[in-house]
């Protein structure tokens, strides 16, 4: 990654050549916002979604949105074209991160300083067919972040440390729980299946609204599945019929444990499960349709 192109402030120069000042408030603070958007053959994935939620967590923080949506999709442009051409991935990532600026250390927010933008793109990852074949393990925890969940915020220590605990558990991700009820995993959303129907944590400042909340309404109408948000307990989620994973790089993931237990019933205990396949399936689908 060293050598790939990246945009600092107007420049676009190679990673290891670009330069952020000590004082920059992101550095110091952790005091700045960050998004990502899927790439599926060179062609942005809702871009419009992901740079109107770039835009929340800015106005939510004060920060001045320091481009336009063309000069947005430009650079993201710009920077899968290059990367694609170095490493020639077609799928990729393109990370943007806005922090506040450079000013002296002070709590109190300054007006009128330049914010600080910087971005890149890398080849993605994504989950494995046996991943996808058998499912994913994971842990749950209680919900120890801070409460702002809602805006997509670089200060990140609190999902460092929920997904360190289950990766020195062997598992893929840590699920939360706030109070007893669901808000999400370390860099997921986490969803249930209970009787058919998908089921989310209602919209709330503890949970972030994920691109893909909106995204599997529009799918699960699609395929005619019931959708709903509501709160769910702790132990909705331990006895769902099924449990998914989703987030910009996982697309869509089964749960297949969680604590070590097998989800699901009968048959399909620790299987994934006839949802999880219908909105993977509709999910592929969408990538054709729904990038520009």
């Amino acid at each position: 990654m060293n050598d790939a192109l990246c945009f600092l402030n107007g420049e676009y120069l190679p990673v290891s050549q670009a330069k952020v000042g000590v004082l920059d408030r992101g550095f110091i603070f952790g005091d700045g916002i960050y998004d990502v958007v899927p790439v599926y053959g060179q062609r942005l994935f809702r871009f419009d979604e992901h740079l109107a939620r770039l835009q929340r967590s800015m106005a939510k923080l004060r920060i001045v949105n320091p481009a336009e949506r063309e000069e947005w999709l430009a650079r993201c442009r710009r920077l899968v074209a290059a990367t694609a051409e170095s490493t020639g991935a077609a799928d990729q990532v393109v990370y943007i991160q806005v922090t506040r600026g450079v000013a002296p250390r002070d709590h109190v927010m300054p007006v009128g300083i330049t914010p600080t933008v910087f971005m890149m793109s890398s080849p993605m990852k994504p989950p494995t067919a046996e991943q996808r074949h058998q499912g994913v393990a994971c842990i749950t925890a209680r919900d120890f972040r801070w409460e702002r969940g809602d805006i997509k915020s670089i200060s990140l220590l609190g999902n460092v440390m929920a997904r360190q605990m289950s990766a020195d558990r062997g598992a893929l991700e840590t699920i939360m729980f706030r109070d007893g009820f669901l808000t999400e995993a370390a860099a997921c959303n986490v969803w249930v299946v209970h009787e058919g129907a998908l089921l989310g944590p209602p919209k709330s400042e503890h949970v972030l609204e994920g691109i893909r909340v909106e995204l599997l309404r529009e799918l699960c109408e699609d395929c005619g599945i019931a959708y709903n948000l509501r709160p769910i307990p702790e132990a909705d989620v331990l006895t769902a019929d099924e449990v998914l994973l989703s987030s910009a790089t996982k697309e869509l993931l089964p749960v297949t444990k969680i604590d070590g237990d097998s989800v699901g019933h009968g048959a399909l205990r620790g299987k994934p499960g006839p949802v999880y396949a219908r909105l993977y399936e509709a999910y592929q689908r969408a990538k054709v349709t729904m990038s520009i």
